[in-house]
C-alpha cells in the first residue's frame, strides 16, 4: 500500500466515529451493527455489551466485514471504507484502558458523558485487524474503488 492511500485511509479514519460492522450469526446469516469506534493507525476499536449477540457471534467466528461512510447529497461525493478484517477480544488491561481513554477524544463537542466511562470489565472490547480495505472515491469516477490488502 503506497502512502499516499494510507494517508487517504487514515484521513478517512479519523473523519469518523461510526461504522457498521457485521458479525455471523450461528445459522451464517450475517448481522450489521452500527457502533461507535476509535482507531490507532489502520486499527480500529469497538466496544460492545459482555453478552451481546456480537461478542457471541465473534466468540465463534472472528471475521468481520465493516464499512465507513457519512451521507452526501452529491452522489459524486460518495467516499468511504469497506474492510474484510478479524475481530479480537482485548484482554489487556493497559490495551483496554487506552481504548476507553481515546473513545472520548472522538466527541470533542461533548462537554460531559452522560454516564461514567465502563470499565474494561463491564464491556467487551475488540481490536479489529483489516485483511482487505476498499476505498471508495466516486470523484474518481461512479463507482471507483481501490482495493489493497493489507
Amino acid at each position: 500500500m503506497n502512502e499516499q492511500i494510507k494517508e487517504r485511509i487514515l484521513a478517512l479514519l479519523d473523519q469518523h466515529r461510526i461504522m457498521t460492522i457485521a458479525t455471523l450469526r450461528p445459522d451464517g446469516w450475517p448481522q450489521a451493527t452500527t457502533v461507535g469506534y476509535v482507531s490507532e493507525g489502520l486499527t480500529l476499536y469497538f466496544l460492545c455489551g459482555l453478552d451481546s449477540q456480537k461478542a457471541n457471534n465473534l466468540a465463534r467466528d472472528d471475521r468481520v466485514s465493516l464499512t465507513i461512510d457519512h451521507d452526501t447529497s452529491d452522489l459524486m461525493a460518495i467516499t468511504g471504507l469497506s474492510m474484510a478484517a478479524h475481530a479480537q477480544p482485548v484482554t489487556d488491561r493497559t490495551e483496554a484502558e487506552k481504548v476507553l481513554r481515546m473513545l472520548p477524544l472522538k466527541y470533542p463537542d461533548q462537554i460531559s458523558l452522560p454516564m461514567p466511562m465502563p470499565s474494561p470489565e463491564e464491556v467487551r472490547i475488540f481490536r479489529v485487524t483489516p485483511i482487505v480495505i476498499s476505498v471508495l472515491d466516486y470523484s474518481k469516477g461512479f463507482g471507483h474503488t481501490d482495493l489493497f490488502t493489507c
